[in-house]
């Protein structure tokens, strides 16, 4: 195995109610190498989103450590983690997240203007990437004239536009039917492999399990590395 780029150790979040503290995670440790795709599963509500949240530097755990490369996130300074999150760490949302009034072409663009990326660059980046997703004659329609799994496609896309080292994809197929669901596990995977990403992957869905590299499981916040049958 490669070496991560990224780690965590004793990862909390606690949750502070009326009716006592809820850890939505606890004491959680997880390294990702390059090149491997990872599936994290778990009922709703096991905390799949909060750790993704965490290890994407989206919100701070209330105790342990997110490395990514030579960047301790939970050390660094709010400057510091918008820029790995905006270099080294690709997001897929379940629910899209893209811009309505923007088209595929434009979303996909949306990341690499915000860093300043030359207008040449930028347009054969997103030329390379709506290719990659199957969506080169869909560049200029907008999310609404887009399918589901149209738009998740757009969705990846936007995520790898800035080459990241690390993709999180949180539950991307749970809006998707089995066969547009297949097609999506068929990229993430070949982005990881192909591509040499670290591909985390959140689902509840246990027929995805069979294609990961590695298995995750989290229950009521408490993560582990289930055992693999053999194949």
């Amino acid at each position: 195995m490669s070496e991560a780029v990224l780690a965590a150790s004793g990862l909390s979040v606690v949750h502070r109610t009326p009716a006592g503290d809820v850890h939505a995670l606890a004491d959680a440790s997880l390294e990702l190498s390059a090149g491997e795709f990872v599936v994290l599963i778990g009922a709703s509500g096991a905390g799949k989103t909060t750790l993704l949240h965490v290890l994407g530097g989206i919100q701070p755990p209330t105790t342990g450590i997110v490395r990514v490369g030579d960047v301790v996130l939970t050390d660094a300074s709010e400057r510091e983690v918008d820029r790995v999150r905006r270099d080294e760490i690709g997001y897929v949302f379940q629910s899209f997240g893209l811009i309505g009034a923007l088209s595929a072409e434009e979303n996909v663009e949306l990341p690499m203007r915000i860093r300043g990326s030359d207008a040449t660059i930028r347009t054969a980046r997103v030329s390379e990437l709506l290719e990659r997703v199957g969506l080169a004659g869909h560049a200029r329609q907008r999310p609404g004239e887009l399918s589901g799994g149209q738009q998740q496609r757009v969705g990846i896309a936007r995520a790898l536009a800035g080459s990241p080292r690390i993709l999180l994809a949180d539950e991307p197929t749970g809006q998707l039917d089995s066969q547009t669901a297949a097609t999506m596990i068929d990229l993430m995977a070949s982005i990881a492999h192909d591509d040499r990403v670290a591909v985390l992957l959140s689902t509840h869905d246990q027929s995805i399990v069979a294609r990961a590299d590695r298995v995750l499981e989290l229950h009521d916040g408490v993560l582990s590395e289930p055992a693999r049958l053999p194949s």
